[in-house]
């Protein structure tokens, strides 16, 4: 495993590991419905976003092996100062070298290319850091928009299963991304 150091920066953002004071900016995130609404949680009150926030600062100590979360990183835009966002990078089959992308940003920062900036970030941390062989992005069907931050990101569009996941009282469909490791350095990071 070769992962930067941190923080890592991209064009316009800057990736790093969380700590206990992005407390109030998680806050923000977790506990909107309008970010939660495709997501496999619902709205966080403060003592879920502590423990979620744990978790992520927990995260963050990349080397840890064996762990579901291999790696999450908050997502800063320098001129807000704050949290705008959250990637993750998940270890969906150890054994098949596989991880799982995903990412939840702000509305009031959406539009700007900011989620896909990210993901192509953790993208490059997964194939490059961790050697994975293959990385997936599960959604629910009806987020488009995470499906496009997807497809801008190179990743094809492999399934759609339908009503498979019962979620926040609805069966709803879901959709897999998927990269392979050589698709990845054939089409470059950018």
């Amino acid at each position: 495993m070769s992962l930067p150091d941190f923080p890592l920066r991209t064009a316009r953002l800057v990736l790093r590991p969380y700590t206990a004071e992005d407390f109030d900016d998680v806050y923000d995130l977790h506990s909107r419905p309008d970010v939660t609404r495709y997501l496999l949680f619902d709205v966080r009150g403060r003592a879920q976003v502590r423990e979620a926030l744990a978790e992520r600062i927990e995260a963050g100590q990349p080397g840890r092996s064996g762990e579901r979360l291999l790696l999450a990183l908050a997502v800063v835009l320098p001129q807000a100062g704050r949290v705008i966002g959250d990637v993750v990078l998940f270890n969906a089959s150890p054994e098949h070298r596989t991880g799982e992308v995903g990412y939840i940003f702000h509305p009031g920062h959406a539009g700007h290319g900011y989620a896909t900036e990210a993901a192509r970030a953790m993208l490059g941390l997964g194939f490059e850091g961790f050697g994975l062989h293959r990385v997936i992005g599960r959604l629910d069907a009806r987020n488009a928009a995470s499906a496009r931050v997807l497809e801008r990101l190179g990743m094809r569009r492999e399934a759609h299963f339908v009503r498979n996941e019962f979620i926040k009282g609805e069966w709803t469909d879901e959709l897999v991304y998927a990269m392979l490791e050589t698709e990845w350095r054939s089409k470059g990071p950018g």
